[in-house]
């Protein structure tokens, strides 16, 4: 018996040290460490960086000319007798003098060079050049994108971890009170129902923190995939940053934010870029009418009337049934749709500009309807609350009341906060930088 039950407390040595290893995995970091990290090893971001590298390479492969072509044929590997008695010869003359090797052997070589007309080198380098560009773009708008679902979870896992902290501290004081009934009540000095009343909120407080627990893993998980982080990872991230200062941003217009997201937006820069590379495909559609020349160069040995023949020449298709009409008006089409495109983005933009600026205007005004020292006045009252209810100047129930209306309070705060944190990233992402980012 005393073999079994020296195990328990083994047991819980184990755990206990399990836990403890699980602490050592805690990271904690600032805003800026965060994006820092979240900016140097992203993996999204590191592919997406590929996609330029490609666009560079196929810049370079575009300035390269075809390469020439070279071919040998009509080589004979041998020469009967018959053969030659046909032509009443004794065969051509040797390759070398003093020796017999090429008398009877015939080569033919010609060499051909293609040459690309009207400019469609230069146009392909121009298209190329204009994919590059694009490609950059396509980066900072996915970079962009992912900026403000970062900033938004560390945000949000800010507003959480201050969430459980209130919960927890209140949960705390909540417990000691039920710890100090429950006394009372096994002692017959109160009743039973204003223990269970106690026991309820104290329950609720619990449920909630385990949610908010819930909720953190998840935010803890997303944020953990975009800054590369190992699974085991538990990230803490400190409290500065989560109340935006928006002081100077309060004096800017809505036009001129228009102006600073169309010189800004990648997705506007690229619709741009879309435009002048259909104008620049329609130019090269329409020199494709005109064929492209290949220059010859041939030598013959042997297989004409001269022993050693060597001729010139050129080829090119000639335009009678394809003068390439169905890719001019194809190309002539994605002009005029990239055009009404451009339209389109540009008419998003304007609206989505103005409404992210009406939305964090909003959002400040309410932040700065709750009084700077409220906060502080709510901490106050609940201490003077849990005070005189300890000492029976207040019933339970206006106790629970206030603990109710405390919590709500604190919850409206934290989210008024963060409502205008998302706001502001909301106005970065619509126009493309960073206009408030402290």
């Amino acid at each position: 018996m005393r073999y079994k039950k020296s195990k328990i407390p083994l047991v819980l040595l184990v755990l206990s040290l399990s836990f403890s290893s699980q602490g050592q995995d805690q990271l904690i970091l600032s805003r800026e460490d965060c994006e820092t990290k979240f900016l140097k090893e992203n993996l999204q971001l590191l592919a997406e960086e590929l996609e330029i590298s490609q666009a560079e390479a196929m810049v370079l492969q575009s300035k390269y000319w075809p390469n020439p072509n070279l071919t040998i044929d009509q080589v004979n590997l041998w020469a009967t007798q018959g053969q030659l008695d046909a032509f009443d010869t004794e065969g051509l003359p040797a390759f070398n003098s003093g020796s017999s090797f090429g008398t009877k052997q015939q080569i033919g070589v010609s060499l051909e060079q293609l040459i690309h007309t009207a400019g469609k080198r230069k146009k392909l380098m121009a298209i190329q050049n204009i994919s590059l560009e694009k490609s950059k773009e396509y980066f900072r708008d996915v970079l962009r994108g992912l900026k403000i679902e970062f900033r938004n979870q560390l945000t949000q896992l800010q507003y959480l971890q201050l969430s459980k902290r209130m919960y927890e501290e209140e949960l705390l004081s909540v417990k000691q009170l039920t710890n100090a009934y429950l006394r009372q009540v096994e002692l017959g000095h109160i009743s039973k129902g204003e223990y269970v009343r106690l026991k309820a909120l104290e329950l609720e407080i619990t449920q909630k923190t385990n949610a908010v627990k819930t909720e953190i893993n998840q935010v803890q998980k997303e944020l953990n995939v975009l800054m590369r982080l190992s699974a085991n990872t538990d990230l803490v991230i400190t409290d500065a940053g989560f109340i935006k200062d928006t002081d100077g941003f309060k004096l800017r217009s809505i036009p001129d934010l228009i102006v600073e997201a169309k010189e800004n937006r990648p997705d506007y820069k690229i619709a741009s870029l879309q435009e002048t590379s259909s104008l620049i495909e329609l130019e090269y559609e329409k020199a494709q009418r005109i064929p492209d020349v290949t220059f010859k160069v041939d030598y013959d040995r042997g297989g004409n009337f001269m022993y050693n023949f060597v001729g010139f020449g050129l080829s090119f298709d000639l335009p009678v049934f394809d003068r390439n009409k169905g890719n001019i008006l194809h190309a002539t089409s994605e002009i005029e749709q990239s055009q009404l495109r451009s339209q389109e983005l540009e008419l998003t933009l304007e609206n989505e500009v103005a409404a992210a600026y009406k939305d964090l205007i909003n959002a400040i005004a309410f932040f700065e309807s709750i009084d700077a020292d409220y906060d502080v006045s709510l901490e106050i009252m609940l201490k003077n609350y849990t005070q005189n209810f300890k000492e029976k100047n207040i019933s339970i129930v206006e106790y629970l009341d206030f603990m109710e209306a405390y919590l709500t309070n604190k919850i409206i705060i934290l989210e008024a906060s963060k409502d205008v944190n998302e706001k502001a990233e909301k106005l970065n992402y619509s126009i493309g930088k960073d206009l408030i980012n402290k």
